[in-house]
């Protein structure tokens, strides 16, 4: 047996490996302990101190605070409207509620109902005419015009000559003029123990009024809020997200705020008792928005309001024409909500909770406005600027009610086309999504240009114009200037 030692015993020792982690070495003046020091690496952002809050620079403390806090206010505002938006359709019980009686009461009240026009030459007549086709005993119509618009008072006298004992014609000489203006001349001599307020290009169910009548003995409500429907959705990309909007607003919205004992109301389609309209002298004419204006000053007094939607009943109108005409009208929807907010009725609520609601209520276009805004801004944030882990995902939370809100106004145009009888295409659905950062833009464009007014003091009332979008191709008798100037002059 050979004694030489193994090849493998012959081989150079193994290398000594590398260190893990990377030797310290100790400060002046300390000792080795015989224990290695080592440099553990620090996540940013990461607590150095052994305690649980980050380890931040009071910039970062101030930057990242805001954004969270940011994203917590979008959030609530988010969250707040998608859950009136879906008030209506909590349980089957909520949806039957908000509906009118399937077997109305005979007919109780007289009813007045006030339309006023300017420069409505194109639709009024057709209004007027289908007005008076209500199924109703008691009920007088008072057209209301300018003493400075011919056209629209030549269309107005030829419907009162249609329906001599239905419709009154007053003029409005007021300067300069509104519509608060024209409800309250025509106010003066209505003779309806209810009064309603339609506008010039209405379309309205013959039924309308005897169910409304049915619903105040019912309920022994001092106002009842009927349901108005945006029709041409297929006209536009926004006219699409308009005609959403209502559908929710008077569907869903207004039922949770009638419910919360503070409601403003809308502009047409609206029945108010007379004697609740002389306690509050009528709308305020310096108000652009007279309709909320006087909702909070009723819900301050107690008045009990009553909201019935049903898709047959609803009163159809159309979209602004343009975009630019759309822009007006919210700048001015938002500027009434800014004046009747800083009038301060609201103050007068019994209650803390319905204050506190009544401010956050007035002050919904501008947050709503502003959350549209944030969101795709929260949305680049994250995406170009480096955050804590934990804040990224806090900035998301705004996200999630919003992707929520839009599957839910996708399933409401669904079922808008099918109670409207309306075909709804693959395309619409396109540009609801696409539609949807845009729209808000638009709307916190509006929010800005009524504040800026309002600061300006800036009150003057912007118009809204109509075609007749919504009605089906109907022929209105036009007559000859001669027959035109002898209706005028037989029915003043």
């Amino acid at each position: 047996m050979s004694l030489l030692p193994s090849p493998l015993s012959q081989t150079a020792p193994n290398p000594t490996p590398e260190p893990l982690l990377t030797p310290v070495a100790p400060a002046p003046g300390q000792g080795s302990t015989g224990v290695t020091d080592t440099v553990i690496p620090v996540q940013p952002g990461t607590s150095t101190t052994g305690g649980f809050l980050p380890d931040w620079s009071i910039g970062e403390w101030l930057g990242y605070s805001g954004v969270i806090v940011l994203a917590l206010a979008l959030t609530v505002v988010a969250t707040t409207t998608l859950w009136w938006m879906l008030h209506a359709w909590r349980s089957a019980d909520d949806l039957r509620a908000t509906q009118f009686s399937s077997s109305p009461r005979p007919a109780r009240h007289r009813f007045t109902l006030l339309v006023p026009g300017r420069h409505e030459e194109e639709v009024m007549g057709q209004t007027l005419d289908r007005l008076a086709q209500q199924d109703h005993p008691d009920f007088e119509i008072i057209a209301i015009v300018g003493h400075d618009d011919p056209g629209t008072e030549l269309v107005v006298r030829q419907a009162a000559a249609r329906h001599p004992h239905l419709i009154k014609v007053v003029v409005d000489d007021s300067v300069p003029k509104n519509k608060p203006k024209a409800l309250n001349r025509a106010l003066q001599i209505a003779t309806g123990d209810v009064v309603g307020v339609f506008d010039a290009e209405d379309e309205v169910h013959p039924g309308l009024l005897t169910v409304v009548d049915s619903k105040f003995q019912e309920t022994g409500a001092d106002v009842v809020q009927g349901g108005v429907q945006l029709m041409n959705f297929e006209t536009s990309w926004w006219s699409l997200r308009n005609v959403l909007e209502y559908y929710f607003w008077f569907r869903s919205r207004l039922h949770f705020h009638a419910r919360s004992k503070f409601i403003p109301l809308g502009g047409n389609t609206v029945f108010v008792t007379r004697d609740r309209l002389a306690w509050s002298r009528g709308w305020d004419d310096q108000c652009l928005a007279e309709d909320c204006e006087l909702g909070v000053r009723l819900s301050s007094d107690g008045a009990k309001v009553v909201v019935a939607y049903n898709p047959e009943y609803v009163t159809r109108e159309e979209t602004p024409p343009t975009l630019t005409s759309l822009y007006k009208q919210r700048t001015r929807w938002n500027q009434g909500f800014l004046q009747v907010l800083g009038k301060g009725e609201w103050k007068a609520l019994p209650t803390l909770r319905q204050r506190m609601y009544a401010r956050y209520l007035l002050n919904m276009p501008f947050l709503q406005a502003a959350t549209g805004l944030l969101i795709p801004i929260s949305i680049a944030f994250i995406l170009l600027v480096k955050v804590p882990t934990p804040v990224a995902l806090i900035t998301f939370l705004p996200l999630v009610p919003t992707v929520v809100t839009l599957v839910a106004e996708a399933a409401g145009l669904t079922e808008f086309g099918r109670v409207y009888d309306k075909k709804v295409r693959v395309r619409d659905y396109v540009r609801l999504v696409l539609g949807l950062i845009p729209y808000q833009v638009f709307l916190a464009a509006a929010a800005v240009r009524s504040v800026v007014r309002q600061l300006k003091g800036d009150g003057s009332w912007e118009k809204t114009e109509h075609t007749g979008a919504h009605r089906d191709a109907v022929a209105v008798p036009t007559p000859t200037p001669a027959l035109a100037t002898a209706t005028m002059e037989a029915t003043r």
